[in-house]
């Protein structure tokens, strides 16, 4: 069900839940529906594994337990979970105050595209990280022009 993503052993056995202080020249923010994508082999999934093997990613806590809860549905063993979230080779931030601050702020200027607290918590991060988010969610592509947050669609 799950590709095994091509990411080195050290930084695959690396700890799930880790500070980022510097963002590096490349870092991209992962939405769960891209990280879906590349577990399920869909169109697009060859650009996520691009951006995983090619650059920072980073990832919201509660987006990355958006991606788990998917691949609870779609049949994964719960002990196998801890394993499969790893082999995405992410970087996970933690939700704290500030970015549940800004996912709120960001409802006023989402609600017509109808994204969700996970699609905007995904947005914030990128905004924290002034960085483009990495998404296969069709709906971003509505987002006001004068949105200050870069998107990039995988398919």
């Amino acid at each position: 069900m799950m590709q095994r993503c091509q990411a080195s052993q050290a930084k695959r056995n690396a700890p799930l839940n880790k500070k980022v202080s510097a963002v590096p020249a490349q870092t991209y923010v992962m939405d769960a529906s891209a990280l879906l994508a590349l577990a399920r082999g869909e169109r697009g999934a060859d650009l996520v594994q691009t951006y995983l093997d090619s650059a920072q990613c980073v990832i919201s806590s509660v987006n990355l337990a958006e991606v788990g809860s998917k691949l609870i549905d779609l049949g994964l063993p719960e002990s196998e979970l801890p394993r499969a979230l790893k082999q995405f080779n992410v970087d996970v931030i933690d939700f704290e105050f500030g970015l549940a601050v800004q996912t709120s702020a960001l409802r006023d200027h989402t609600k017509a595209q109808g994204l969700s607290l996970g699609d905007r918590a995904c947005l914030a991060l990128a905004l924290q990280f002034d960085a483009p988010a990495v998404t296969a969610n069709k709906a971003w592509q509505r987002l006001d022009a004068d949105f200050k947050i870069k998107t990039l669609l995988i398919r």
